[in-house]
């Protein structure tokens, strides 16, 4: 399982990392890996505002459906809209081209909540586990 340590994880299995005063959030390659053949993703508007842990998009693969959520707060600043003719990018480079949002965080300490590299491997092992 790769992991970016400049990024943060959720339990729900997206990551968050700053660029400049936004953050890039996308599925994490755990994810990605479990998912199998990513085949579509839905993203939301630009200017569509959620809460931390609202669900901002559905990621389908050849085995299943899955809601994707919000690793912080606020609004929509751009989409990856790439994704919509290339959805197999979020499996080769999930940390980089197959980014999936930007957003400008409501509360930027919620990004100091969410689980460092070290932290997110170790609650993968164990739900493995």
């Amino acid at each position: 399982m790769k992991l970016d340590p400049e990024a943060r994880y959720a339990k729900t299995h997206e990551w968050a990392r700053w660029d400049g005063d936004e953050i890039v959030c996308g599925i994490t390659d755990h994810a990605q890996e479990s998912l199998s053949d990513i085949v579509y993703v839905e993203l939301p508007e630009v200017g569509e505002v959620f809460d931390q842990g609202d669900p901002f998009g559905v990621v389908e693969s050849v085995k299943a459906a899955s809601d994707l959520y919000m690793p912080v707060g606020g609004e929509i600043t751009a989409v990856n809209e790439v994704l919509e003719d290339t959805p197999e990018l979020a499996n080769q480079d999930p940390y980089g081209e197959g980014w999936m949002i930007r957003c400008a965080p409501s509360d930027p300490a919620e990004f100091d909540g969410l689980m460092d590299a070290d932290t997110y491997e170790a609650f993968v092992a164990e739900e493995e586990g």
